[in-house]
């Protein structure tokens, strides 16, 4: 099923099909929900791309942000990103495609790295063979900065555009984790790194740190859900998410 998943995404994930998914979903008209509205309904979620966990989501979401929060007790913003992300997976509950939802990610609109998981599978994909993206820098210069990529579309790119959407007040290194998580073949590989701009390097390191954290928080301790909610909802109502948000 792992292997059928990133099939799909590898074949599908091109140029046009990424610019597609913008046009649909980052209008964020979907309804508008509390956070832990949408956090209690991705319990219903099974995703296929991790075969690793059979705990529902929303204890996932709490465990990282509570690993995340005994590591380092001084920036709740921190706390606030391990709670929110994979919160973006509710797309896959609204009718998107799982290979358009979940999964690692890469960069669309250049050429293809082999640091891509499956990358034999790249070749499937049509823009593999379109001169103006399958370049080294395709469509981007170098150093135009990480920010500037079009990346295959899922659940990162969802919730960071939703979050700024939404104005909240997360500093950018808290955003960069958010849109980069998945992005192995870059903060786990050391892919595409000659797009990396000034400031890069900095948001690179919040990535990892913040992996160690959501890697593991799978076969974890529980935490008690209802006695931490509280400082959750303060930190939302302190970054500008509490409320009904638009998703």
């Amino acid at each position: 099923l792992v292997e059928k998943t990133y099939r799909e995404m590898h074949i599908n994930q091109t140029v046009d099909f990424v610019k597609s998914r913008h046009e649909k979903w980052l209008k964020f008209d979907h309804g508008e929900y509390t956070m832990f509205e949408i956090i209690e309904k991705l319990d219903e979620l099974i995703d296929d791309s991790d075969p690793d966990s059979s705990l529902p989501n929303s204890i996932h979401d709490f465990q990282t942000a509570e690993r995340i929060r005994a590591a380092w007790p001084d920036h709740d913003w921190f706390h606030m990103v391990g709670l929110l992300h994979d919160v973006g997976k509710v797309i896959a509950l609204w009718g998107e495609e799982q290979w358009a939802s979940v999964g690692d990610t890469f960069p669309v609109g250049c050429k293809f790295s082999d640091k891509i998981i499956f990358p034999e599978q790249m070749k499937l994909n049509k823009d593999s063979e379109d001169p103006r993206y399958n370049t080294e820098n395709g469509i981007y210069e170098p150093g135009c900065g990480m920010n500037n990529l079009m990346l295959s579309f899922g659940h990162d790119e969802y919730m960071y555009q939703m979050l700024k959407h939404n104005k909240c007040t997360i500093p950018e290194e808290g955003l960069a984790c958010v849109r980069f998580h998945s992005f192995y073949p870059w903060h786990k590989e050391g892919a595409y790194m000659h797009f990396m701009a000034p400031g890069d390097e900095k948001l690179l390191e919040w990535v990892k740190e913040f992996n160690k954290f959501d890697l593991y928080s799978k076969s974890d301790h529980v935490p008690d859900m209802k006695a931490v909610r509280p400082y959750y909802e303060g930190l939302l109502k302190k970054y500008g998410l509490d409320g009904k948000l638009k998703f």
